[in-house]
């Protein structure tokens, strides 16, 4: 009997790259272009991984519609003009060797599921020369913000293959979530930014501490 095909998708920002001073540079200057006092390093960790309207409402709830758009649209700039400077978040110790590896099993498919646009994922990919590694490719500008399953379901579609052979990689209790509404399995990493109890609450089935131990449990989980 042939292999099933298998799916890993992963979240980007605290699971591939890590991007948290990216981000939280670009907040900081994008409320005060707006006169608003910018949240602390910890609140916009929580964040990370929403899409940008969720962020700035869990971020600030007490603000106008038209602060919210205001401060959306001046965070994109920000980033976008962050990113035409070369400025760039680094992949996380062992990511390009764990995805090199993964990538030479022919019943292995690799997918992201993100919070970033369109255009900031292809930014990530082209700069890390990973633009061809994934064969699907979620991001905010076409889905509800995570945790919903939509990512996961068009992975799904994309792909073909059935949920209980898919899993789900992340590092934050959005991912978790998110995977497990999907019936995929739901794998945290411990070197993002949500902690790991906070993870497990949100139904992470495994937690690994590097990207090691990462290859390790996709080899058990799928022989």
């Amino acid at each position: 009997m042939s292999q099933p095909l298998r799916l890993a998708v992963f979240d980007v920002d605290g699971t591939l790259v890590d991007s948290q001073h990216h981000i939280a540079a670009a907040m900081a200057q994008t409320y005060a272009a707006e006169g608003l006092d910018s949240p602390p390093l910890e609140q916009v960790r929580g964040i990370i991984g929403l899409s940008l309207p969720h962020a700035m409402r869990q971020l600030s709830p007490d603000l106008t519609d038209a602060q919210y758009d205001a401060l959306v649209e001046g965070y994109k700039a920000t980033f976008r003009n962050k990113r035409e400077a070369g400025q760039s978040a680094p992949l996380y110790a062992g990511i390009r060797d764990l995805l090199n590896g993964l990538a030479q099993d022919d019943h292995l498919l690799l997918g992201v599921a993100t919070g970033k646009s369109r255009r900031g994922l292809d930014a990530m990919l082209r700069v890390h020369g990973l633009e061809k590694m994934f064969v699907t490719a979620q991001v905010a500008d076409d889905h509800p913000s995570k945790p919903h399953p939509s990512m996961l379901h068009a992975t799904l579609s994309d792909t073909g293959v059935k949920a209980l052979h898919g899993v789900m990689i992340g590092d934050t209790t959005f991912d978790m979530e998110m995977g497990c509404a999907a019936g995929m399995v739901s794998i945290g990493v411990s070197w993002g930014y949500h902690d790991v109890d906070r993870l497990r609450a949100a139904g992470a089935a495994h937690i690994v501490d590097d990207t090691v131990a990462l290859a390790a449990l996709l080899t058990e989980l799928w022989g």
